[in-house]
C-alpha cells in the first residue's frame, strides 16, 4: 500500500530541510527525498555567511535586509555551536566606488534595520590600528569600517536543521532519485528510485526545492498543458566560485571591492585557512558538473594580491555552485535575492522554491507553509521554528573540505 504524507519535499539543500522542519513543527507528516546527500550541491558551496546583506540596501531591498537581520539573530540564539559572530571590515581606498560617507550611511541604515541593538553598531578603525588588520594594504587607504555579522559551516547547519526535523517526526529518504509526480484525486503520486527500484508515495502537498534542478524536476510533474509555465520558469543559473588558500585565517571577514569590475568579494576565515569568494558567472549545463574556471581562479587570486600583497595564495581547494536567480535586465550582482515561490493552477498544493539565501531559510519555510495550508488538514503545532535549538550532529567540517 502506498504511504501517504501531508507534504513531500524534493531536495535536501537548506531550503528543502527548512520546509521539512517547518512542516514537522506544524504537526504535519512530511517526507524529504534527496538524491545524493544533504547539502551536496549549492548549500555546501556558499560563502558560509549568516548576514543581513549590507549590499542589498543599494538596490532598495530593505525588507530582505530587515528579515535577514532578524533571522541572523534567531540563528545566533538557537545555534550557538554552528553560527558565530564575526567582525567584518570594509576598507575604503582613494579609488573605491563607494566613498567613506556612503559606507557610513549604509552602515547606519544597516544598524537601524538591525533595531539599533549593540550588536548592530559599527565603528571607524583609527589609522593607528591599521597595521593590526592582517596585512591589509594601506596604499591609498582612506578609512576602514568595522561592523558585525556571522559565519557558519553551511553543511553542518543543513544537517542540523534536518536532524531537528526528524526529531519532530519528519522522514528523510536518501539516496532517493525523484522520477515523476502526478496530481489527481486531490493528491500527488510521487515515484522515486531507491536501490534501483521504483517506489511510490503520495502527498497532499508537493514542494520542489531542487535548487539548480528546479526546472528539470518540474518537467516530470503533471498534469500540465503545453503553454503552462510549470514546464519552465524564467530563471538563470549563476556560477559562484570560491577558493580556499593556504594563508592562515584572518581575524575577521574583509568585505572588499574587486579592482577590475567593482563587485563585492569576501576574504574570510575558514577553519585554519582563508576563503575567498565569490564570482558571478552565467552558467549553462549540468549543475553536477560545475567547477571553477581558470578565469575565476585568477580573478579571485588577483583580488587577494591587490589587498593583501603578502598572502600565500597557494590553492588548497576550490569549489563552485550554481545559484538560481530570476531572469532580468539588471546585472547578476544587482538581481533581487528574495525567494521566488512558483505555483500553477494546474497543480494545487504545488510550490517550487527558487533562489533565496542561506540566512533566511527559516523565513522561507514559514512563508511556504502559509501558502499551502489551504491544501492541508487541521493539525496542532508541536513546536515553533523560532525556538528550535540546533546542534552540530558530527565534528567533521563541511563536505567541500
Amino acid at each position: 500500500m502506498t504511504k501517504h504524507y501531508d507534504i513531500c519535499v524534493i531536495g535536501g539543500g537548506i531550503q528543502g530541510v527548512g520546509v521539512a522542519q517547518a512542516a514537522a513543527a506544524a504537526g504535519y507528516s512530511v517526507v524529504l527525498l534527496e538524491k545524493s546527500g544533504l547539502a551536496s550541491a549549492t548549500s555546501s558551496r556558499s560563502s558560509k555567511l549568516i548576514h543581513g546583506g549590507l549590499r542589498y540596501l543599494e538596490s532598495g531591498q530593505f525588507h530582505l535586509v530587515a528579515e535577514s537581520l532578524y533571522e541572523r539573530e534567531l540563528l545566533l540564539k538557537n545555534a550557538p555551536e554552528l553560527v558565530k559572530r564575526v567582525p567584518f571590515y570594509i576598507p575604503v581606498y582613494k579609488h573605491t566606488t563607494r566613498k567613506s560617507w556612503q559606507v557610513f550611511i549604509g552602515l547606519a541604515l544597516y544598524a537601524l534595520l538591525g533595531r539599533l541593538k549593540a550588536t548592530a553598531c559599527f565603528r571607524r578603525i583609527p589609522e593607528k590600528d591599521w597595521p593590526k588588520l592582517n596585512g591589509l594594504s594601506d596604499k591609498n587607504l582612506k578609512s576602514v569600517y568595522q561592523y558585525t555579522d556571522a559565519q557558519t559551516d553551511d553543511v553542518k547547519l543543513t544537517r542540523a536543521v534536518m536532524h531537528s526535523a526528524c526529531e519532530l517526526g519528519a522522514e528523510l529518504i536518501c539516496p532517493a532519485k525523484f522520477v515523476n509526480a502526478r496530481y489527481e484525486s486531490k493528491k500527488y503520486t510521487v515515484t522515486y528510485e531507491k536501490d534501483n527500484q521504483a517506489v511510490q508515495l503520495s502527498s497532499s502537498v508537493l514542494i520542489n526545492a531542487g535548487g539548480p534542478w528546479v526546472n528539470e524536476l518540474q518537467k516530470n510533474i503533471s498534469p500540465s498543458v503545453v503553454k503552462s509555465s510549470v514546464k519552465e520558469t524564467p530563471i538563470e543559473l549563476v556560477q559562484g566560485a570560491h577558493l580556499v588558500i593556504k594563508q592562515p585565517a584572518p581575524k575577521g571577514v574583509y568585505y572588499v571591492e574587486s579592482p577590475s569590475d567593482r563587485r563585492a568579494v569576501f576574504i574570510m576565515p575558514w577553519y585554519e585557512h582563508t576563503l575567498v569568494g565569490t564570482t558571478e558567472t552565467h552558467y549553462e549545463g549540468d549543475p553536477d558538473k560545475i567547477t571553477p574556471t581558470e578565469h575565476e581562479i585568477d580573478y579571485l587570486r588577483n583580488i587577494v594580491h591587490y589587498y593583501f600583497p603578502h598572502y600565500d595564495t597557494e590553492i588548497l581547494h576550490s569549489f563552485a555552485g550554481a545559484r538560481v536567480l530570476p531572469k532580468g535586465d539588471e546585472s547578476m550582482f544587482n538581481r533581487p535575492r528574495d525567494t521566488v515561490y512558483f505555483t500553477d493552477l494546474q497543480l494545487p498544493g504545488y510550490i517550487a522554491l527558487m533562489g533565496g539565501k542561506l540566512t533566511g531559510y527559516r523565513a522561507t519555510a514559514e512563508k511556504t507553509m502559509e501558502k499551502v495550508k489551504t491544501y492541508l488538514p487541521e493539525k496542532t503545532a508541536v513546536a515553533d521554528t523560532r525556538e528550535i535549538k540546533l546542534v552540530a550532529i558530527d565534528d567533521k567540517p563541511g563536505k567541500e573540505l
